[in-house]
């Protein structure tokens, strides 16, 4: 691994009006873009990506040059590319900071992935809620358009290509790839039964590539200086660099970017350590979706096969950090009712387990848990993973396993102890009070 910080998405990041095209310019925006599409092929682009080892950044880390060459070159249909940002994993904050700070880095990489793909219309799904984010990736555009780098005739080069910034309604659900593709397409979203996969029938029922945000924008680096630089930086096996999302207990959260294979403990570190007093109870390495781990595994590599080897998963790399204040019993409630609302209801398993899941929680949370409930909870969540469409039922059985296998003690005090006597709440608060004791018992 080089250097512990590697700024390479977020080199910009502090400079002054950073997501205006004039700057991104001045610093050598758009001139990766102008080299694919004047000195290479679309075949030579996919290569490139592949030989640096660019890994999917939205939590799945599928090797995106791979991606792209799935899409098949004799089909009669159009082919799309939609960029996925569509940010709502609790904890993930990695892709609206990367828009906000520079959404001109997303725009060039769009350029370059669509190129690869012979897509001359591309969509970027961006959550409704963020609207500052949307506004200013529809600037961005805009910016673009008038400067020659989107429309006809690309840089003289005679490709095409239109860019549409679609703002999603706020569903958790349209992070995954083929619910979004429905959201796009006007419909409820929902996950889709696969086969058929995107790359042969997604948006419109046509070819397309679906991309993370992060991992569109790190193409045009990868162009600009070469696979052999982006391989120098990371591990074997997961390469490059990537941007860690720290919250929770700490004392000075936010995003840091460097090459994967960091530990917790290095950013820990960098971050100035858990709050005074405090020190380290539990942890996710991907978001709320992703079994948690002790501070046995500070010093684990993150990157995707070392963290998998750990009985987790690298996810979104949202690090969420959480002292001894805090109940497990009560934050594995709240994040399996976040889960519980946002199932979009279409496969039983899913609709119907995260039900019983909140209320057997409720009652252990409260104290009134009984014998049995744990080994009760452990069946239904047996009986929902791996048994949906997508994986959000899979996300919220991760949260629950990994908790009682890592602090069971904790839910069976739930069968006569409620969880705020054994940890004030106020206590664990960072930012507001959490609701009332009364209304948790009522």
């Amino acid at each position: 691994m080089t250097d512990v910080l590697t700024p390479v998405l977020t080199e910009n990041w502090g400079t002054p009006g950073s997501w205006q095209l004039e700057n991104y310019r001045s610093r050598g925006g758009y001139a990766a873009a102008r080299k694919a599409l004047t000195e290479m092929t679309a075949a030579q682009v996919i290569s490139e990506v592949k030989d640096a080892g660019l890994r999917g950044r939205g939590g799945a880390g599928f090797p995106t040059g791979a991606k792209w060459s799935f899409i098949p070159r004799d089909s009669p249909k159009p082919t799309y590319l939609v960029v996925n940002c569509d940010e709502s994993e609790p904890g993930t904050c990695k892709d609206m900071p990367l828009l906000m700070a520079s959404p001109h880095t997303l725009l060039e990489g769009v350029i370059i992935a669509s190129y690869a793909v012979n897509a001359h219309q591309a969509f970027i799904y961006v959550r409704g809620e963020v609207l500052h984010i949307v506004r200013r990736v529809r600037k961005a555009v805009e910016d673009a358009r008038a400067a020659g780098f989107l429309g006809t005739d690309i840089f003289g080069s005679g490709y095409d290509l239109e860019v549409v910034v679609h703002a999603g309604a706020g569903a958790y659900i349209c992070g995954e790839e083929t619910a979004l593709l429905d959201s796009l397409e006007g419909r409820r979203g929902q996950p889709r039964l696969r086969p058929p996969f995107p790359a042969v029938a997604g948006l419109y029922a046509s070819p397309t590539v679906v991309n993370n945000a992060e991992s569109i924008s790190a193409v045009p680096a990868i162009i600009r200086h070469g696979a052999a630089w982006y391989q120098s930086m990371g591990t074997e096996r997961s390469k490059g660099t990537t941007i860690y999302s720290l919250s929770g207990h700490v004392r000075n959260p936010g995003q840091f970017e460097a090459p994967l294979g960091i530990t917790l403990r290095q950013i820990l570190e960098l971050s100035g350590g858990m709050r005074q007093g405090h020190h380290l109870k539990f942890f996710t390495p991907g978001g709320s979706s992703t079994p948690m781990l002790t501070p046995d595994y500070l010093d684990v590599p993150l990157d995707y096969e070392s963290v998998a080897k750990s009985g987790s998963i690298l996810g979104t790399k949202a690090l969420q950090c959480f002292d001894e204040t805090t109940s497990v019993v009560r934050t594995t409630l709240r994040w399996t009712e976040f889960y519980k609302h946002e199932s979009c209801g279409k496969c039983t398993p899913c609709r119907e387990g995260s039900w019983w899941l909140v209320q057997t929680l409720r009652n252990i949370e409260a104290g009134r848990g009984q014998e049995g409930d744990i080994e009760k909870m452990l069946d239904v969540c047996d009986n929902t993973s791996m048994k949906s469409f997508c994986t959000l039922a899979d996300g919220f059985v991760a949260a629950i396993t990994s908790a009682i296998k890592h602090f069971r003690p904790e839910f069976e005090a739930g069968y006569h102890t409620p969880a705020w006597e054994l940890f004030p709440y106020e206590k664990s608060a960072l930012f507001a009070r959490p609701r009332q004791v009364e209304e948790v018992a009522s």
